[in-house]
């Protein structure tokens, strides 16, 4: 179910809330949790009910493997290692099968042949949490002993999707707490506030870039300076307002049952270096990478060489976990490379201009976008070198997406972010009540007219 569609807005969200606080209100706070469980899983669900047994399956098994390293005094990092394996085998069977098998007859010739694989919904987000989740286990970190706390950890809809990749001991705790329990009007309204926002920019904004996007990159030969700019620009703008969108309402969902979401989206494009990017950026990723893969391979520990190295295996592993495919592992390396120059570059103890290191950093990041967004790497090379070896030229430009890539260029530069614009205006003044009704307007009328889009991180 998306969350820019109305059985999400008009039915499943209203029906979700009511019934949470209802039993609540009673004091029925397991069958609260149990509710709150079974309307995620239907939520989860809407889009293919014959996955259902497979996150519920990981659910069991990662709660039992938790529980038995939790209270372990032996083997438990042989346990750990089980536990992490089992996660990943099921990630890679679903999501890296075919691409391997693919490049195998590539490779060797050879002409093996398998049954479709679907990737499931949400398999790189609920199995990331629970490596977390065991991983802290075994470090003493976490304890959980109660089923439906876990399902709901892994479950709770607001997150499930596409993140942000959360902790148990920073989810778990919220739920518990009985002022948590009542209804608070307060985070109704900052969350009505975040989720209107977030609606705005998925469908008012996001899903108009992506129409000059996916005309740039359906036919990326003999592509033109203007059209190429235009498209990966309008790509660049699309995947910030989408993400961002997401996250606005994902924050704002929870927010009207009274949990907090931790920031995962904090205005990448001001960032002045690609490290500050990431600190940025799907915040809860670059958490999990530098926390499971970076450390773990040694961190900054064992000299600059092992650092230079580890930096650049875990952001080559965190492209590889957006998708199957050569652009996607590129672009990995490519923000592993960037980060390695840029660790170079500060030991040197000289700094750039703030401005010139913003637009650098925009720079290298719309670029790596490119990569990112082609469907192979030669049509990454083709709009590459339209935008930088073809001589400048005003053809194929188009007035409108000429001004709403300035305008998205101007509100991403210029303006606060969602979570900073809510969070400043806690008294709900009626000048931002009003402009945040009409963009609830326009956003329906928008749904209306184009139907509900599917989120760009849904893909991943």
């Amino acid at each position: 179910m998306l969350f820019n569609s109305y059985s999400f807005l008009f039915f499943f969200l209203p029906v979700a809330f009511a019934g949470y606080f209802l039993l609540n209100g009673k004091h029925l706070t397991k069958l609260s949790r149990l509710w709150l469980v079974s309307c995620s899983l239907f939520f989860y669900g809407w889009w293919d009910p014959g996955y259902l047994p497979l996150i519920l399956l990981s659910i069991v098994a990662n709660f039992a493997l938790g529980t038995v390293i939790g209270i372990a005094t032996e083997h438990k990092r042989k346990l750990l290692a089980t536990g992490i394996c089992l996660n990943v085998a099921l990630l890679c069977y679903y999501k890296y099968t075919g691409f391997i098998v693919d490049n195998v007859n590539a490779l060797l010739g050879a002409d093996i042949q398998i049954a479709p694989i679907v990737l499931p919904l949400a398999i790189s987000f609920f199995t990331f949490q629970q490596i977390a989740y065991l991983v802290d286990s075994a470090r003493g970190e976490t304890r959980e002993y109660d089923f439906l706390n876990y399902a709901l950890f892994v479950t709770f809809f607001p997150q499930l999707i596409a993140g942000p990749i959360v902790h148990h001991a920073e989810m778990m705790p919220q739920f518990r707490k009985l002022r948590n329990l009542v209804v608070d009007h307060a985070n109704i309204l900052q969350g009505l506030g975040l989720f209107t926002l977030g609606l705005a920019k998925k469908v008012l904004l996001a899903d108009t870039f992506a129409i000059w996007a996916n005309a740039g990159f359906a036919a990326p030969q003999g592509i033109g300076f203007a059209q190429a700019w235009t498209a990966s620009l309008s790509y660049t703008l699309q995947l910030y307002f989408d993400f961002s969108g997401y996250m606005d309402m994902a924050t704002g969902a929870a927010l009207l049952f009274n949990i907090r979401l931790p920031r995962n989206f904090d205005s990448p494009y001001k960032s002045a270096s690609l490290q500050d990017f990431w600190r940025r950026w799907h915040i809860t990723l670059g958490r999990f990478l530098r926390s499971y893969v970076y450390i773990p391979l040694g961190g900054s520990r064992r000299g600059t060489p092992r650092l230079l190295g580890n930096l650049f295996a875990t952001f080559l592993i965190g492209g590889i976990w957006h998708g199957a495919g050569w652009t996607f592992a590129i672009w990995g390396a490519l923000h592993g490379l960037g980060l390695v120059v840029h660790r170079l570059w500060t030991m040197t103890g000289r700094r750039l201009p703030p401005l010139a290191a913003r637009a650098l950093t925009f720079l290298f990041v719309h670029c790596a976008w490119v990569v990112f967004r082609a469907q192979s790497a030669d049509d990454a090379l083709h709009v590459l070198s339209a935008m930088f070896l073809k001589a400048p030229s005003p053809a194929g430009l188009t007035l409108l997406p000429l001004a709403a890539i300035l305008a998205g260029l101007a509100i991403v530069w210029g303006l606060p972010n969602a979570r900073e614009a809510v969070e400043n205006n806690k008294s709900s003044s009626l000048g931002a009540t009003v402009a945040l009704a009409g963009l609830a307007c326009a956003s329906l009328i928008a749904l209306e007219i184009r139907n509900a889009s599917e989120f760009l991180y849904f893909q991943f």
